[in-house]
């Protein structure tokens, strides 16, 4: 079984748009899209960066999109996340309200940027743990920013703040093994924030969360073989960030780490970077990654890049692993 993540970038300005791309099927990157999921083929994708709507029109027009290359995914599975949710609040202490920022996640309306899984296989609909909903304050250990021995920035804010900047789920899915949980998320960018550090601090809870998860903190974990997997927004090496979230993760005793890279670098790129910011320094970066429980047996794994024809597609690769189904 061939599971894999993708930050797809296919995030629009305006709820409808990405519909509206899908539908006319003549969007350069839409196009890319289906060509490097239809490449890798896996049998069950999670997406970060694909806009939401409650129907799931854009998800299933993605979905026949791909299929007209490649798999056809006989389920997608979504929920509202938490980006553009308005909280009537100034959240970054601008001073200014009804800003992207000053959501529940970064976004211009509510659903920009959201997840998604396509799967082969169905979804137990009706164990899905939907955890996006939890304050960041109720976390153990919550690393809250403070900013002159005041909570940043404000008691009001920290109050109502959830800790998923876009979203995060425990996603059981059946297969004739038997049932398969999905945990998905997507961390938020530990950048773009002042001296307080909100960003940082958010992005290492979040991290943080899936071994408070894996203990029983908040729901029960799940008793078969899961796999962990997201856009971390997180190199435990390059880059900024409080590394020791991202560290914690890949040195869980519960969880391995395949440590997937492409065969396609050039010398002197590191292996295994799944994202090319070209404006950031360094530029090439691990910030995506799936992580199977230590009793999956590994068979594969690997980075896809865009290739001749995909280039439009995103600035993130592909990242999947080949898990051996007893």
């Amino acid at each position: 079984m061939r599971v894999a993540t993708w930050n797809s970038e296919l995030s629009r300005d305006g709820p409808g748009l990405l519909l509206r791309d899908l539908l006319l099927d003549d969007d350069a990157q839409a196009m890319a899209a289906a060509q490097m999921i239809a490449a890798v083929a896996p049998d069950i994708l999670l997406l970060q960066n694909v806009d939401y709507d409650m129907d799931h029109l854009a998800l299933t027009a993605l979905r026949d999109l791909i299929a007209t290359r490649g798999p056809r995914y006989g389920t997608v599975f979504a929920r509202m996340p938490n980006t553009g949710m308005a909280t009537d609040l100034d959240m970054d202490g601008d001073g200014r309200l009804g800003e992207p920022e000053d959501a529940q996640g970064h976004g211009a309306f509510a659903g920009q940027g959201g997840m998604a899984i396509l799967s082969r296989y169905p979804v137990d609909i009706a164990r899905v743990q939907d955890l996006s909903d939890l304050l960041w304050r109720d976390i153990p250990q919550a690393m809250l920013p403070v900013q002159g021995g005041a909570p940043f920035p404000s008691e009001q804010a920290q109050a109502v703040l959830r800790l998923a900047d876009v979203a995060q789920w425990a996603v059981p899915v059946k297969h004739d093994s038997g049932r398969i949980t999905i945990l998905a998320f997507h961390a938020n960018a530990p950048v773009f924030d002042g001296p307080e550090d909100r960003n940082g601090r958010r992005n290492h809870d979040q991290l943080r969360f899936w071994q408070h998860y894996l203990d029983g903190a908040f729901a029960p974990p799940p008793k078969d073989r899961f796999v962990l997997m997201g856009h971390a927004n997180q190199d435990p090496h390059r880059g900024e960030g409080i590394k020791v979230g991202i560290a914690g993760l890949l040195s869980d005793s519960r969880l391995q780490d395949p440590h997937p890279v492409s065969t396609h670098t050039r010398p002197g790129e590191p292996p295994d970077a799944t994202v090319n910011w070209p404006r950031v320094t360094p530029s090439l970066m691990r910030v995506s990654y799936v992580l199977p429980s230590r009793d999956w047996a590994v068979e594969a794994s690997g980075v896809h890049w865009p290739i001749q024809g995909q280039e439009a597609a995103s600035r993130h690769g592909i990242v999947w692993v080949d898990l051996v189904i007893d």
